[in-house]
């Protein structure tokens, strides 16, 4: 791959990690904008006027329809766990990760990321694994979706002129898209049938429940749209609710644009979008319906849920309803860092909005009389900072870090104070004090005291701390819309001056969020350095000499940090990509080691608020990551050769006699360096190993892989291969990996310079073996051969078989089948190699980490491969 290729895929790499939190910033301030323009001309008074006037009886209905709703979104998951697996799990358990799960992610968006965690926390508790709660969220969405769909094809084919915005091209045109639309779902009841049946799109299987359930899916789905349209229309004026068809809608497709859009809770997107949908800009009292529906079916179930996990804290639910609630009580138990981080921002926005918006006049009043003006300033601008302090802070919360929590319940009770100060806001005072008591309950959850700065913010945090100082500064201006701005007005200091301290808190904040976005930007986390010493050199050499497998010699490699035992007679080699912390293989050295290495090396993962990750580690040691509750995955199969069974005599090893014998006429000789003698033709091997990386396309390897180094080279014998009919040049060479014992001999790096003869791999491969053999080792290691030796029945993992899929047709982008077909020429044993690691969600990131290690990224592996020329290979130069 050339240089230019690289940098490029680089290039793209850094962007995209851009892409997402520049997107979700473009999105807000464009519905910021949106609603700047359809409430041109309101005050904030007429909207606080409108909340006022609202009827009792219409807040009433509405809590009402948002408990039906609720019972409905639980029912999903009843109804969903019901058909992909009877009797495994609780219908109470079920019911109330349903109920738990939407109000986490109707609250904070990214509904895969709250609900789908909570669901597989929850589930994966009683049995399901990762395929079957995928089909058990798949379901819960399809009654929605089955709904919508139903709804819309009515509304079409009923009354398309009632409904504008859906008046595609004519009258008749919509009524015949209304018909297909119902036609379609009355095809796929025909085809469920009464048993059910499974679809197939390509390689995926879709499972369709039996006609009952599916009815009831699509009951339990209209209950909940209905419901959840119910609390918005009752809280409308009655002049603004328009006709059934119409409102619900244009009220679902509002729900659906803030669920696409990942801005958290679909906030302003969803709002513009009815506006705009039902024609009703420019009304206070639209507005406050709106408010009153956020807080009405947004925020009190989520405050129930939050209610809940701090009674489970405290232990406070005893008897059946404990029973009841233990399996999801014990989910989002473990989402208790998440929740946290979500009050905390929260109460964050509370103190900006505070700043933003004016007080109340009668407060300020009783406050002059007992403060002096330059406390009140003075506590307003604090509050305001306050309020950004507690955006960084919730962060590190959502890291468990134990100073973010120092810090969070420091600054809420600091926020409290100010807030009665600033304006006797006793709502806003009580808000955050709750908030710092759910903290103090929750202290076991924030355990990781590493040295890490709570200011060091991920670009999507940063990005979401924009959105709330561009929403704050918005509502500050929207506000103070009737007041006439001046240079003048900045310096103003008086009781009634609020909107001169708004102005002053914006500036800080602004200024304090300009330095938080520089120190991002710049600041580097500092490199962790190796334990190096006199010492440790001729330690890893010690154990690896006494080890029984050569891919311990990896550790030469250099780009390693090593974990030891306290008696120095065992390591555990491992590095670092994104949040993952790596383990190449089991730990070396001492067996009674292993098992507290690998502990010791999870806490310490775990402190670093990372992942451990255990790649390339053998069956033997698989029930100690099964205790872990790890998922494995199969990575491929190992290939080693018993050395007693193999010779060149007999009509299965013609092959390997025909190449020998070749390679031998036409001059290539087999040569066994000492390391002591490589130093000299270093650089003949570096000019081997260019032409040949030139040849391949491709790049350096590193972590599982050796590289060209010298110094990691000076560690080995080198394997060659010479032309003696070319000046006794090398023309191929390898090093020599041994194991402790004479138990095992392996090669790493493999080099040859093309065009110089087609059996000139498979003789050096022959040659060594026999050379292994020679020298009394028992076994030859081939390495692994990736994706092989993977279950593809129906009945497998998923993994299994996506892998096997990949194996089979895989070959454009590497050789899997060759490689394979290459090593069992040898006959050898083949053992499983597995990686370790976190399950659910974890697992794709952890994949991509793992490939940044060994090949530099997915961009650069399938680069190289797209890159490649397209050219028949030998099975020796697949193995190459």
């Amino acid at each position: 791959m050339s240089e230019q290729t690289v940098e490029g895929t680089r290039f793209y790499q850094r962007a995209g990690a851009y892409f997402g939190p520049v997107l979700a910033v473009v999105v807000t301030v464009g519905a910021l904008w949106l609603f700047h323009q359809m409430t041109a001309g309101l005050r904030l008074h007429d909207i606080k006027s409108a909340l006022s006037a609202m009827p009792t009886w219409g807040i009433g209905l509405a809590l009402v329809a948002t408990a039906i709703s609720y019972c409905a979104l639980a029912s999903y998951d009843i109804v969903a766990c019901h058909i992909v697996a009877p009797g495994k799990v609780p219908w109470h358990n079920a019911a109330m990760s349903g109920m738990s799960g939407y109000a986490f992610s109707n609250f904070l968006g990214f509904h895969l990321f709250t609900g789908g965690a909570i669901r597989f926390r929850t589930y994966s508790r009683s049995g399901l694994d990762a395929g079957e709660i995928g089909q058990v969220v798949l379901l819960t969405w399809m009654g929605l979706w089955l709904a919508f769909a139903t709804i819309v094809g009515l509304a079409l084919m009923v009354d398309p002129e009632g409904i504008p915005f859906l008046q595609i091209m004519h009258a008749s045109a919509d009524r015949v898209i209304g018909f297909g639309m119902i036609a379609a779902l009355v095809a796929l009841f025909v085809i469920a049938g009464p048993e059910g049946r499974e679809l197939r799109l390509f390689a995926w299987r879709i499972p369709v429940p039996r006609r009952g359930m599916l009815l009831l899916q699509l009951l339990v789905g209209v209950i909940d749209l209905l419901a959840s349209a119910a609390v918005l229309y009752v809280l409308l004026p009655a002049d603004a609710q328009a006709g059934p068809a119409l409102f619900i809608t244009v009220y679902m497709s509002a729900v659906i644009l803030g669920s696409i859009s990942h801005v958290p809770g679909g906030i302003g997107v969803f709002e513009a979008t009815l506006i705009g949908g039902l024609g009703l800009q420019g009304r206070a009292d639209i507005l406050a319906s709106l408010l009153a529906y956020r807080l009405i079916y947004y925020f009190l179930p989520f405050a129930f849920a939050v209610a809940a996990l701090a009674a489970a804290e405290t232990g406070i639910m005893r008897g059946k309803l404990a029973a009841w609630f233990v399996g999801p009580s014990k989910a989002i138990r473990a989402m208790v860092p998440l929740v946290a981080a979500t009050l905390v921002f929260i109460s964050g926005v509370v103190l900006l909005f505070s700043g933003a918006t004016p007080g109340i006049p009668d407060r300020l009043e009783i406050l002059e009389d007992w403060l002096p003006l330059s406390v009140v300033e003075s506590s307003h601008f604090l509050g305001s900072l306050a309020g950004l302090a507690l955006l960084v802070v919730a962060h590190g919360l959502h890291r468990r870090l134990f100073s973010a929590w120092v810090v969070a319940v420091a600054m809420l009770f600091a926020g409290s104070l100010l807030s009665m100060i600033k304006g006797l806001d006793w709502e806003e005072a009580l808000t955050l004090a709750l908030s710092a008591v759910f903290l103090l309950l929750s202290r076991q959850a924030f355990y990781r005291r590493t040295p890490q700065r709570i200011s060091r913010l991920s670009w999507e945090w940063l990005a979401l701390v924009a959105l709330a100082l561009v929403a704050t500064t918005w509502l500050g201006f929207f506000s103070y819309s009737h007041v006439e701005y001046s240079n003048e007005l900045f310096w103003e200091f008086a009781w009634r001056g609020e909107a001169p301290r708004f102005l002053r808190a914006t500036v800080g904040l602004v200024v304090a969020a300009v330095g938080l976005g520089v120190a991002v930007a710049i600041h580097r986390p500092p490199a962790k350095t190796k334990r190096r010493d006199e010492t440790e050199p001729d330690a890893i050499a010690a154990v690896i000499a006494n080890s029984p497998d050569t891919q311990t010699n990896i550790a030469y490699l250099g780009d390693k940090e090593f974990l030891w035992s306290p008696d120095g007679q065992a390591f555990l080699m491992y590095a670092r990509a994104g949040r993952s912390l790596v383990s190449m293989g089991d730990p070396v050295g001492d067996p009674e080691q292993v098992e507290d290495l690998v502990w010791q090396f999870r806490d310490m993962a775990d402190r670093e608020a990372s992942r451990a990750v255990f790649y390339a580690v053998r069956p033997d040691n698989l029930p100690l990551y099964l205790d872990m509750g790890y998922a494995l995955l199969k990575l491929g199969e190992v290939a080693r050769v018993e050395l007693s069974n193999f010779s060149l005599e007999g009509p299965k090893n013609q092959e390997h006699r025909y190449s020998d014998r070749r390679a031998a006429k036409e001059g290539l000789v087999f040569e066994v360096i000492p390391r002591a003698d490589v130093p000299p033709i270093m650089d003949e091997l570096r000019h081997v190993s260019d032409v040949w990386l030139q040849e391949k396309g491709g790049s350096e390897k590193g972590f599982s892989l050796g590289r060209f180094d010298p110094d990691y080279l000076s560690h080995f014998d080198i394997a060659v291969i010479r032309d003696t009919t070319n000046g006794n040049r090398i023309v191929a060479f390898a090093n020599i990996w041994r194991s402790g014992c004479m138990n095992e001999m392996s090669i790493d790096l493999m080099r040859y310079l093309p065009g110089v003869s087609k059996v000139l791999m498979d003789a050096l491969f022959v040659r060594l073996l026999l050379y292994a053999k020679e020298q009394g080792y028992r076994w030859f290691n081939l390495g692994a051969a990736p994706l092989s030796g993977l279950a593809d029945h129906a009945l497998a993992s998923r993994w299994n078989r996506m892998a096997t899929f990949v194996f089979r047709h895989g070959d454009d982008f590497y050789h899997f089948e060759g490689l394979r077909a290459f090593k069992q020429k040898f006959s050898p044993v083949w053992t499983p190699q597995y990686l370790a690691c976190p399950g659910g969600l974890n697992i794709p990131q952890v994949l991509l980490d793992v490939n940044s290690l060994i090949s530099g990224g997915i961009g650069r592996l399938i680069g190289s491969s797209a890159l490649r020329p397209k050219r028949k290979r030998s099975k020796a130069t697949q193995m190459a």
